[in-house]
């Protein structure tokens, strides 16, 4: 049987936290931000935007990064990117020009049907939950 000794398994356990630190340290404020949105989606069950098929039913979250209000065939739109440290997926409110809450920064969870739309994750008239101020 050859099994590592306490000895060996501790100190593999501390080279791998000194790594880790060591990767903290030489990410950037951009990774750092993207790896903590991922351990986000994770902790509350959400499914990470890359992961999600098309026509599939998910509950998604992340920061929205843009906010823009942008009309189709004449009909008023809010549009804003969702970024969950994985990937981006547009979020569409059909017939709105602002929601209260709805903010670049903001923390949101949303769940509903997503489409692909010009290759990108689309999500039309979604549910959605707004995170509290500071907790994003």
């Amino acid at each position: 049987m050859t099994g590592a000794t306490r000895a060996e398994k501790e100190q593999r356990g501390a080279g791998g936290r000194f790594r880790r630190f060591l990767e903290r340290l030489s990410s950037s404020e951009e990774d750092l931000h993207s790896q903590e949105l991922r351990q986000e989606a994770d902790s509350t069950g959400c499914t990470r935007i890359a992961a999600c098929g098309d026509r599939q039913i998910v509950r998604v979250t992340g920061t929205l990064r843009t906010v823009t209000l942008r009309p189709r065939a004449g009909v008023p739109t809010l549009e804003a990117e969702l970024f969950d440290g994985s990937a981006a997926l547009d979020v569409v409110w059909l017939g709105r020009r602002a929601i209260a809450g709805i903010e670049p920064g903001r923390g949101l969870i949303a769940w509903g049907r997503i489409s692909m739309h010009h290759g990108r994750p689309v999500m039309f008239n979604p549910k959605y939950e707004l995170r509290p101020l500071g907790q994003e």
